[in-house]
């Protein structure tokens, strides 16, 4: 009985190299595709947004990611005050616009 349980069990000297390398080329290209697809664009658009909130200056009109639309009045190293109608200014950070007009 052992001597066949033996005999099924597969062959670990016969193509047991061949498997690694295929399963490591495998996870290569699957790193490669995501790294094209999903990781490198969203470090670009990080990019681009972080110098898009270096770039703003008073005067400038933004969009909030709230949807709120204003025009800076002011700039400090954190921090936007944005004025949103007449006589009213609200102060958001940095991070908060999303979008500059």
């Amino acid at each position: 009985m052992v001597n066949s349980i033996i005999a099924m069990a597969p062959n670990g000297a016969q193509g047991g190299g061949d498997s690694m390398w295929s399963m490591l080329i495998f996870f290569g290209a699957m790193f490669a595709i995501m790294y094209f697809l999903m990781i490198r664009p969203q470090k670009k658009k990080q990019q681009e947004h972080k110098q898009m909130i270096e770039s703003i200056k008073k005067g400038d009109k933004v969009i909030t990611s709230t949807g709120i639309h204003g025009t800076v009045t002011d700039v400090s190293e954190e921090t936007f005050l944005v004025q949103i109608a007449d006589n009213v200014q609200v102060r958001f950070e940095k991070a908060a616009v999303s979008a500059v007009k």
